[in-house]
Order: C-alpha cells, then structure tokens, then sequence
C-alpha cells in the first residue's frame, strides 16, 4: 500500500531520532516502521494530509497544511538508489484529496504524471489569490493616503484662514517698525487738519466708503496713518508698500497679510504642480478672497470692518500691468465698501492715481494734505525747538525760515534739527534748483539732433516755468511775491491751460512724478514746493534766460522742420551740364524746345560749397 510520506518526516530524517544503518539497497528501515506507526494510529493516509511534528510531548501535534499536491521533486542528492514508495532517487506525486481509496499515489521509480487539468486548477487559484491580495493591499494603501492628504488639505486651509487673522490683531509690523526707534512713546509733533478724520477712519467709525490720500511729497500722509495706527496699536488694521513689480507687490502683500501663497505647501515635496504656478495677479487675487474670508467672521464677531492701508501708489508704473492691479484693488475696495467688511485706504503723491480711480469710482472719497499754514508752521517749529533743543527760537528766524521752506512737513522737520536753520534752508533751496536744471537744463541753439526729444520735453517745462514767474510777478502787490500776513500763495493754473501752455498734453504728468510741478485733487498746477518756486525765480532771472529759451525752441523747430524736408540735387548739372527738352504735338511733330542749366552765379556757388567741403 503506497503512503504519503509528510515532509517533516523527510527533514527529520536526517536528527538523531530517524538515524539508522542503510541496508545493502540504502533503506531506510525506521522510516518504513515509522510510516506505518502512524498508518496504524492515525488511519489510513489521505491524499495531501496534514502536516505533523514532534512536540514536547510524545503526541503529534497538527499544524498547518504545507502539502503541495501534484508533483514534487525529490531534493535528496544524487546518486541515491531507493525504490519504492517515492522516497529517493525519483519524484513522487501526492494525490488529490478527491482520489478514490482516500490514498496518495506515488511509485518507486519515476513516479506518475499530474491529472489533467489538476496543476493548471491550481496555479490559476494561487494567481487569482495573489492578484486580489495585492489590489486589497494597494486599495487599502491608496485610501490611508487619501484620507492623510484630505486630513492635512483641511487642516492647512484652516491654518491659512487663521494666520491672516492673527495679522490683524495688535501690533503690526509697518507700526513696529516706525516705533522701533522711540519704542513708540513719542507724539507726533504737530497735529494735521485731516488727523482727526484719519483716525475715526482707522478705528472703524467711518465705514461705506473707501478712500485716497493725495498730496505731495513731504506733507505728513504716511505719519498721520500710522499716528492713527499707534492709537489703536495696530488692532483690525494691516499697512503695507506699493511697488512698481507686481512680484515684490505681491510678496509685500504676503507679508501684511501672514500669507505664504501655498509656497509652504507640502504638496510640493511630490512634485504637484501646485496653485502657486501663476502669475503674480492672479496671487494678489487669491490673497484678497482670503482676506474677505477672514473679514466676514470678524465683522460677525466685532461689528467693525479691517482696514487695508496701501502706501506709495505712485509707484505703480502707468502701463497695462500697473493699471490691471490698480483696477483689481479698486474693484476690491468696491464691493468690500458696499459690504462694510474691509476699509481701503490709498496713499499716493501723483495725480495719476486719481485720474484712474476716478473713472470708476463710485464710493471712493477724497482726502487732500497740503501743506501747513503760516501760524501752525511757525507754532510747530518753535514747539519743536523748546522741547528738543531746549531753546526758544526768535520770531524773526521763525519767519525767515517759513519764507524760505514754507509749511511743508519734510523741510520743517529737517529745519528743526540743526543747530543753523537759515543756512539748511538755503541749503534745501539750492538743492531744489540743482534739481530742476538736471531735469530741465536748455542747450541753446548749438544743440545737436540727437538730443531733441530730451530737449522738447525740457523746454515744454521751462516755458511754463517762465509762465508761473510771470504769472505770479503780475498778481504780486507791494509786499511782492511772498505776503508776511497770509504767508505763501504759490501761482497756479488749470490742467488744461497748463498743457496748452506747454504745448503737449503727456509731459505734465512726467513733471508730477519727478517733482518739480504738482497737480492737486482740484487739477490745479503750480510748483511742487516753496523752494522749488524760489528755483523757478532764480533761474527766469538770470541774465539772458529769455533768449535763450528762444533760441532753444527755434533749434529745436528747425530739426523738426528739417526731418520733414527732402533735398533733390541734380548732379548732371554740375560743371556746366545743361537739359534740353522739347515739346510735340499729337501729330509729332515740334512745337517749342526747352534748355535748362545753371546760370553763372549758381555755378560759382556751387563749386565754392564744393571747395569748402573739400577742405
């Protein structure tokens, strides 16, 4: 009766258990008698039967089927020359467990072949069984991972929300900044006309509107906004710098808001090409749709609206990328306006802003800073000097300084801190007029063609530069141009006559954004500050100016004139050459003949321009 030998029989074969002398033909006679122990106790073997090993004990122990049916190599070595049964030197095959008789097959020598179909059956369940264990482990993979990145999306978002909230509250990094130097004890030393205004703005208590500081440069905007901020430490309030890139504007406005624009992502780690592959618009645009997120819980929650403090728009440039952002943010400042969510505050020196804003500007308001009158000038600066300098200064010096510098705020502060305040006075007032023939210089009549294009734009400046002196030398009574009991009233004129007078229309705006001419809220021209008025009349009296403003303007009509005239020259003619033409009728025959040459007179002067240009 054939049996199936287990497998932990065949390794144990080898232990101290299972050791026996080989007979002559390399029987193994334990084994014989051990099979049959087991046949004896157990029942007879079944095809593919379980497993069995030795345990602590003397009784045998299941363990887990490890039987492969069908038809398995004998791994004994070579040269083993054992019959029967299938043990050595041969290959055995372990029947199925649904053979007839409940018994294994196996021969002595060479063994059978594998039922048809039966190996086949069973490396087709072992396949199926691999490929669904392997999708169950990917899908479960897949999922955990799913879930691990919906679970920190989630939890970024809601960290992103809650930085840019964090920016609002006290203490903003502009503010700090400012009062790094003081540790934020110092007062502004002088109080403005719109101070009060600008504070009620930045508190919240005017909301419906947004609005556009305007002014020029030195007149005090940026300090009344942050002595506006300082009161309130900073609290629902953010103030950041314009830029002329979009790039750096982009960043500064990350910076305000505590918003990184998905650049700490840690998608980006897996090469995820994420939301920050755009452009910087488009960035300035998401930045703001968080904002407004944040701005909604926080009007839920205080009833007050964020204020949103932009600096230095001027520097925005006029082409298509500056104009798209100005027209974003003011499409912004509308609808958040309407909604009482956030406050938009512009601070520009140019004209040009307003221009723009205006067009579509349908809640914006106006707030215009100019420069201080006589009586607060000279209150301002004589405080500043007793609680500073701890000197009194005298009423005449006061006024001379006023005279020279007149009220605006970045000349008075700079006036107040030297020991000599006529001589920086003076000193500012040189500067002013280095500045403008640097930018308006005439070259006279010697000039060459190339530099015409700089010079027109020189000389649009120096004719309205005469027009201002002149205007203001007609209005001027006995006390001449600068009246002691009202103080300074620059001449100006309307936009349109300005450009009239300058004969083009685009320089103007150039002259506003270099500083040397300044358009206010009302479209009024007149010199940008007192020291450069005091430039205009110095350089109108000099001797000759007029001259040579004329003499100027004259070249530079000649060059225009020359580029719009074409010279024809007739070289047969030279040294004596003549044209003879006649004239036929319909029947060919001649009617008149016509001789053309140079007289006399042009020949000679011809070959005398020959000569000199030979030399």
């Amino acid at each position: 009766m054939a049996a199936i030998i287990p497998r932990s029989f065949q390794r144990s074969c080898g232990s101290l258990i299972f050791s026996a002398k080989r007979s002559q033909h390399g029987l193994l006679l334990p084994c014989i008698w051990q099979q049959k122990c087991w046949n004896t106790n157990r029942g007879s073997s079944v095809g593919g039967g379980n497993d069995y090993q030795f345990g602590p004990s003397s009784d045998l122990k299941p363990q887990p089927s490890t039987q492969k049916w069908g038809y398995v190599e004998d791994m004994a070595g070579p040269g083993g020359d054992q019959v029967g049964g299938g043990i050595r030197g041969s290959g055995m095959y372990h029947g199925s467990p649904k053979d007839e008789g409940g018994n294994g097959g196996g021969t002595g020598s060479g063994g059978k072949k594998p039922p048809p179909g039966e190996d086949k059956k069973h490396k087709l369940k072992g396949t199926a069984w691999k490929i669904f264990e392997s999708a169950a482990t990917t899908g479960a993979s897949l999922a955990i991972l799913g879930l691990a990145g919906y679970a920190y999306h989630k939890y970024y978002k809601r960290l992103v929300l809650q930085k840019i909230d964090n920016a609002f509250n006290q203490g903003d990094p502009a503010l700090n900044m400012a009062t790094a130097g003081d540790g934020g004890s110092e007062e502004p030393w002088v109080m403005l006309e719109a101070q009060d205004r600008v504070d009620g703005i930045v508190n919240g208590e005017e909301q419906g509107h947004y609005y556009l500081l305007i002014g020029e440069k030195g007149t005090g905007k940026t300090s009344m906004l942050l002595a506006a901020m300082h009161k309130i430490e900073g609290e629902a309030c953010s103030m950041m710098d314009a830029h002329a890139d979009p790039e750096i504007f982009r960043i500064r406005l990350g910076k305000a808001l505590d918003f990184e624009f998905h650049e700490d992502y840690i998608g980006s780690l897996f090469s995820i090409r994420g939301p920050r592959d755009t452009t910087a618009l488009l960035d300035i645009e998401r930045a703001l749709n968080k904002l407004e997120k944040v701005a909604l819980v926080r009007r839920k929650a205080t009833g007050k609206p964020l204020i949103m403090i932009i600096n230095s728009m001027h520097l925005l440039r006029t082409d298509g990328d500056g104009k798209d952002l100005l027209e974003l943010l003011q499409q912004k400042a509308e609808s958040w306006a309407a909604s009482g969510l956030v406050t938009m505050m512009f601070n520009s020196d140019d004209y040009w802003v307003y221009e723009r804003l205006k067009q579509y500007g349908s809640r914006m308001e106006l707030i215009s800073v100019r420069d201080l009158s006589k009586e607060k000038a000279i209150t301002a600066l004589k405080n500043y000097r007793a609680k500073y300098k701890h000197e009194m200064a005298s009423t005449d010096v006061l006024e001379r300084v006023y005279e020279l510098v007149g009220g605006r705020l970045a000349f008075l502060n700079i006036v107040a801190r030297e020991q000599d305040m006529i001589a920086k006075c003076k000193e500012i007032c040189e500067t002013e007029k280095t500045w403008l023939l640097s930018k308006c210089g005439l070259l006279g009549s010697n000039m060459d063609d190339d530099v015409m294009d700089q010079q027109k734009v020189a000389s649009s400046a120096m004719v309205l530069v005469k027009y201002l002196v002149d205007m203001e030398q007609e209005q001027a009574g006995e006390c001449g141009h600068y009246n002691p009991e009202i103080g300074h009233e620059l001449p100006e004129v309307p936009l349109y006559r300005a450009r009239q007078i300058m004969t083009r229309a685009e320089f103007i705006e150039e002259f506003d954004h270099i500083n040397i001419f300044t358009i206010d809220s009302k479209a009024r021209v007149r010199a940008d500050s007192v020291p450069m008025q005091n430039a205009f009349r110095e350089v109108c009296s000099e001797p000759g100016f007029a001259q040579y403003l004329e003499e100027t303007l004259e070249r530079i009509s000649d060059i225009e004139s020359l580029g719009r005239t074409r010279e024809l020259v007739i070289k047969d003619l030279w040294y004596g050459g003549k044209y003879n033409m006649t004239v036929k009728n319909h029947k060919g025959n001649v009617e008149k003949s016509v001789q053309f040459d140079v007289t006399r007179a042009d020949r000679e002067k011809m070959k005398g321009e020959e000569g000199e240009s030979d030399s």
